[in-house]
């Protein structure tokens, strides 16, 4: 059963690695975008060292997340929306390599370096903390609120993580065009959050107390 989640996994980085890859270094013209290399290191060497240990710690989360798929309508063009803003992140990244736009300062780009390692570092906390989490919104048997570590913080420490996360990106990239678009991330994650939020008070026993001991979203004071 391992060897056939392992090859699943290997699949899927594959190909992401091949598809960012392709988004990066096709648009920019060039193999010579330091910002590519930098960033295709920083992406999937730790998505390589979380997936291993999740195959070794908790196969099912990684089975979870390698196979999920949204059903709701709303969901999906959520999906789709996110899929749409990282292709034109990663393309218009490229591009301003291409043609010189506007190129971000070094001390910026490494900054981003540390804030996305900073993220990873959250999101496998978030991974640990929570055993049912999912890629897609759902209520699972036998599900009990967490109310523990990063969710006695925010009600949901994962798109904490990945807001910083996908922000790190385009700075990354060097692109402050990129950087823009990525912005967009804010609106989509908050639709998301609010339909999770309907299920899991309408599915999950004690979630509407939970909301009311934890004032807070993704961000302590502020959302």
């Amino acid at each position: 059963m391992k060897a056939k989640l392992l090859t699943q996994a290997l699949s899927k980085f594959v190909g992401g690695v091949v598809l960012v890859g392709a988004m990066l270094f096709w648009p920019a013209g060039s193999w010579s975008y330091w910002n590519g290399w930098l960033f295709m290191g920083v992406l999937f060497i730790p998505i390589m060292a979380l997936g291993m240990w999740m195959l070794l710690r908790s196969p099912e989360l990684l089975r979870k997340r390698l196979g999920a798929k949204e059903s709701q309508t709303e969901q999906r063009w959520v999906v789709a929306l996110s899929g749409a803003m990282f292709v034109a992140s990663f393309v218009v990244a490229g591009l301003n390599f291409r043609h010189g736009w506007h190129t971000l300062p070094e001390w910026i780009v490494w900054l981003a370096v540390g804030l996305f390692l900073l993220s990873y570092l959250l999101y496998a906390e978030v991974l640990r903390e929570n055993a049912y989490l999912s890629r897609t919104i759902e209520v699972q048997a036998e599900q009990k609120v967490i109310d523990i570590g990063l969710y006695g913080i925010v009600r949901h420490p994962m798109y904490a993580a990945t807001l910083l996360l996908f922000l790190s990106m385009p700075l990354i990239l060097g692109s402050l065009i990129s950087f823009i678009i990525t912005l967009t991330y804010i609106p989509i994650i908050s639709i998301r959050i609010s339909n999770e939020e309907q299920v899991l008070e309408e599915g999950l026993a004690g979630y509407k107390e939970y909301k009311q001991r934890v004032k807070y979203k993704v961000i302590p004071y502020v959302w």
